[in-house]
């Protein structure tokens, strides 16, 4: 008997996740999405991919614009996820009120200066899966890096700060403009 979209939720919500907010930059707006699906895919050349609902606009305007960035959610930062997850949300920027960012270098997409990390991409190809793509990204710079910064987690249907992985945290220098 085959598996049930119902039975295989469920499943795979036992399994937890890392938290990134996605976001592009395109001629009209800044465009933002929490992702839970995402994965280192090859070192050489830097790919990861992420997944996105195929007939969301967030893949549609990643589509288009070609380039995003991510950024790997940090410990306390569960409010952020949640604002970019609902329905009929706003421009990013009007949801980033008072939370520091900046551009990236390459795709000038908006990165969060608190993530755990954030990475300037460039789409590669988006691969139909199911009701969802898999959007292959190239990695074309790393604009933020807190090396031990404790990560935000998805497990069972909720935001969970992950314990810290250690003490220090060590910011790698970036360029951008400023945020907003």
């Amino acid at each position: 008997m085959p598996v049930s979209p119902a039975e295989f939720s469920a499943a795979l919500r036992q399994y937890a996740a890392g938290v990134a907010l996605m976001t592009v930059r395109d001629d009209i707006d800044d465009v933002g999405t929490t992702v839970t699906s995402v994965m280192s895919v090859s070192a050489d050349p830097p790919l990861v991919a992420v997944g996105l609902t195929a007939d969301g606009y967030p893949a549609e305007v990643l589509e288009a614009v070609g380039t995003c960035g991510l950024t790997v959610l940090a410990a306390g930062q569960a409010i952020l996820a949640s604002r970019f997850s609902s329905a009929g949300r706003p421009s990013a920027r009007h949801l980033l009120e008072s939370v520091p960012w900046s551009r990236a270098p390459g795709s000038g997409a908006i990165v969060l200066d608190g993530g755990v990390v954030a990475l300037d991409c460039r789409l590669d190809r988006l691969v139909p899966a199911g009701d969802h793509v898999l959007a292959l990204l190239a990695v074309e710079a790393v604009p933020v890096l807190h090396d031990g910064a404790a990560p935000l987690l998805r497990l069972r249907g909720r935001y969970a700060d992950a314990p810290e992985a250690r003490s220090a945290t060590k910011a790698v220098p970036r360029s951008g403009g400023p945020g907003g």
